[in-house]
Order: structure tokens, then sequence, then C-alpha cells
């Protein structure tokens, strides 16, 4: 119960500084300077391009297809292994598809939070907070690979968990690295994936039991 305890604690006061302007904003202006003193001094452009190309991997092509593609792949597994709910995985994957702009645009249109290039906001245009990107990436393949993980080894588990988690990352530190978001952003969507992962690993069945819950956790 730890986990989720932190990641609710930390996106209550992470979401509680964003909406009264408090002084942990201070985290996200030094993290941006930070980074952009390092850009500054590395000469080559080939680190921009890995942050766009990183950024790019939390839209939702191709991170929704790699979620759905993981829901039809450990169905096809279940039913092999016999599992009485073997096309579980599928609608799990659609509806968490579903569900992602459910958590995130709501948040950003009442926290209407500026960008870090301090654009101002237009009439009728979604914030910066959380970060859609982060929350579509951290969500897609962290169910995938919770999917997959369920229909697998004990060894392909741990890389499927472990690709999540670096992807991820990567989306996140790409964001922020590009100017595309604040880092705060990027952690508001950590947690509510953690939430959400946390959630399903408890509520997913595993093939062979019989459609009832298994005890335990997969993600570890």
């Amino acid at each position: 119960m730890a986990v989720p305890a932190v990641a609710v604690v930390v996106l209550l006061a992470v979401s509680w500084q964003v909406g009264v302007g408090g002084p942990l904003l201070g985290l996200d202006r030094w993290v941006r300077r930070a980074v952009h003193t390092v850009r500054h001094d590395v000469p080559s452009a080939l680190p921009d391009r890995l942050g766009h190309l990183l950024s790019d991997l939390g839209s939702g092509v191709p991170a929704v297809p790699v979620l759905l593609l993981a829901g039809a792949l450990a169905a096809w597994r279940w039913r092999r292994s016999r599992s009485g709910y073997w096309w579980l995985p599928l609608p799990v994957a659609a509806l968490t598809a579903g569900l992602i702009p459910l958590l995130v645009v709501p948040a950003k249109s009442a926290f209407a939070r500026p960008g870090p290039l301090g654009e101002p906001l237009t009439p009728g245009q979604w914030g910066w907070y959380p970060s859609g990107h982060t929350a579509t990436a951290a969500i897609s393949y962290g169910v995938a690979a919770l999917l997959l993980a369920r229909a697998s080894g004990p060894r392909a588990a741990r890389v499927a968990t472990a690709v999540a988690a670096l992807l991820a990352s990567g989306v996140g530190a790409g964001l922020v690295w590009s100017d595309f978001h604040w880092l705060l952003d990027v952690v508001a969507s950590w947690c509510l994936a953690v939430l959400v992962l946390w959630s399903l690993d408890r509520w997913l069945p595993r093939p062979g039991a019989g459609g009832r819950q298994a005890s335990g956790s997969s993600l570890r």
C-alpha cells in the first residue's frame, strides 16, 4: 500500500502547489535553468533530436496502438493457456485508451497552467498540467507490459516491466529537455499512471485463475 499512498500524496501536493502558485514551482524553474545550461554547453544537436523523438513516443501514435496490440497478444496467449477469461485483455486495453483523456483533459482545463515558454492560453485552450504525453506513455506502455506480464513467465514479465518504465521515464525526460513541459507536469502524470497500474494489477486475474483475483502483485 505504500506505493499508491506515496503517489496520492505527491499528486495532491504537486496539484496544490500548481493551483496556488506555491514555492514548489521553484523546482520547475530551477530544473529548466539547469537543462538550458546543459543544452548550451552541448554543441551537438543530437540530444535535441533525441528529446523530440522521446517526446513523440508519448503521442497517441505509437502508444495506443502498442497498447491495443499488447491486449490482442495477451488475449491470444491467455486463450492458449485455456483461461476462462481469455478475452479480458482486449476490453482492458480499449478501456485504458479511453481512460487516459478522461484523467488528463479535465485537469488540464481546470488548472490551465501555462507551459515553460510562457505563452498565454487562448480561450478554450487546455493547460500544460498534467502532461498528456507522459500520461499516455506511462499508462499505455505500463498497461501493455502488465497484460503481457500476466501471460508470460517471470523473466519476460520483468523485461516488459523494465521496458515500460524506461519508455515512460524517457518520454518525461524528453518533454522536459525539449521545453515542452515543466518537471511537475511530468511528475503528476507519473503519479496518475502509478495509481492506474496499481489498481489494475490488483484487479486483473491471472490466466488459469478461473477469473478469481490473483493475490499479490506482478509489478515488483
